[in-house]
């Protein structure tokens, strides 16, 4: 603060020192610095040591896991279970040795990013029946092996780009009970599945707009690009969903167009 009033206080700056003023304490609010003393702002003390107004930085820790409100199970394997626990968002300091870690019927809306990247043995993750609205698509980041998602009974209408992408070894996706709306935007988790056809999967119903409503969203994709111009066909899909099973949602591969025959030229010159 004393350099920058000696600053304000040259004759080249006095218009700068016209405009800067005092902010805090109450009784020098709105003064001009250059028009403060220097000496009027500490002791003699103070001035010769200056390590005495510095002010210490608060010490940033993470919280700690209140294990009070979660039960941790050794058998058969390691397992927090935090189910009805009235929590609004994932716990902090999880256990990093924990394979399974139950989360459901809570009142988590959203999913921030990382909140589960130092579980790196966590193989199962619920997280149903707490009215998830948004997923961020670097949520699961690190869970490379998660084996089983639960996203059942909640709030989801579609999945942003890369939710997904860091499951490389998940096998089941509950999907059921929620409100999927069909419309551009569901494509990703559709073709997400679609390349991923080891992952079963359940649920991928539309709810919504009305007239999709009980379409399975790989009939809905399929309508798509039906109704495209002639002009995209070259985009269609080579595979849809279809609906073999109540249980698990596979994919079935529909007749392929012929190509057209090809047409070699040689220029001779």
């Amino acid at each position: 603060m004393e350099t920058l009033i000696t600053m304000l206080q040259l004759p080249r700056n006095r218009n700068l020192g016209n405009y800067a003023k005092c902010g805090h304490p109450t009784e020098r609010k709105g003064q001009k610095l250059k028009q403060i003393k220097v000496e009027s702002l500490c002791t003699e003390e103070e001035r010769l040591d200056p390590s005495n107004l510095a002010v210490p930085k608060p010490e940033v820790t993470r919280p700690e896991f209140d294990s009070s409100l979660c039960h941790i199970y050794l058998y058969p394997v390691q397992t927090l279970d935090c189910r009805k626990k009235e929590l609004k968002t994932v716990p902090g300091n999880i256990p990093p040795d924990v394979v399974k870690l139950e989360l459901s019927n809570n009142k988590i809306k959203q999913l921030q990013p990382k909140q589960f990247e130092d579980i790196h043995d966590l193989k199962v993750l619920n997280l149903s029946s707490n009215g998830i609205v948004h997923i961020d698509p670097a949520a699961f980041a690190g869970l490379i092996n998660l084996e089983e998602l639960d996203l059942s009974n909640n709030s989801l209408q579609n999945f942003e780009y890369g939710v997904l992408e860091d499951l490389y070894f998940l096998k089941i996706l509950w999907l059921r009970e929620n409100p999927w709306k069909c419309d551009y935007n569901i494509h990703y988790l559709f073709y997400w599945l679609k390349h991923h056809y080891s992952v079963h999967y359940t649920g991928l119903e539309c709810r919504k707009p009305e007239e999709y409503k009980g379409w399975l969203v790989g009939k809905y994709v399929r309508s798509y690009y039906e109704e495209c111009p002639k002009g995209r066909i070259s985009v269609y899909p080579e595979t849809f969903e279809q609906d073999i099973d109540d249980e698990w949602e596979r994919l079935k591969e529909p007749q392929r167009t012929a190509k057209k025959p090809g047409v070699l030229v040689t220029l001779i010159g």
